[in-house]
């Protein structure tokens, strides 16, 4: 066997390869990436703010490129980036969090109303599963636990 052959292993796809049936990728919009999502955060309250990249580059002390590559989701910035960004808008890493989660919430939901259901899938909803232990179902449902939608 040689170097190459050793070198190429199956590939697991992600997400499942697409069938006839399904709209063409281009048709879709595409999946939010967090960093997208917090970039857009990050320079949304900095414009509303009226201050400069420079000034809140200056005030956070994370250099003015990097924090430039973070607005536009270039870079996957860390908690502690993030946390003096957020500190540097006067802000919390909770609020900055909180504002990229809400907007995941509305682009995933308008993304899943733009795209047709399969069959036998109630709500959109591909699973549904409890946290905890598995108990008896009574009358009014599960006894315990947090129903989770994946």
């Amino acid at each position: 066997m040689t170097i190459r052959a050793t070198n190429q292993a199956d590939v697991i796809p992600l997400r499942p390869l697409p069938t006839a049936a399904d709209p063409a990728p281009q048709d879709l919009p595409r999946e939010p990436l967090w960093r997208d999502l917090v970039g857009e955060v990050l320079r949304r309250e900095r414009r509303a703010q009226g201050r400069t990249l420079k000034d809140v580059s200056e005030a956070s002390r994370i250099s003015m490129a990097y924090l430039s590559e973070v607005e536009r989701g270039r870079k996957e910035a860390s908690s502690e980036v993030l946390a003096a960004a957020a500190q540097a808008l006067g802000l919390t890493l909770a609020d900055i969090l909180a504002l990229a989660g809400e907007r995941l919430v509305s682009l995933t939901a308008a993304r899943t109303r733009s795209r047709p259901r399969p069959l036998g899938t109630a709500g959109g909803h591909r699973s549904v599963r409890t946290t905890g232990p598995v108990r008896p179902t009574g009358p009014a449902g599960p006894m315990g636990g947090v129903l989770l939608a994946a």
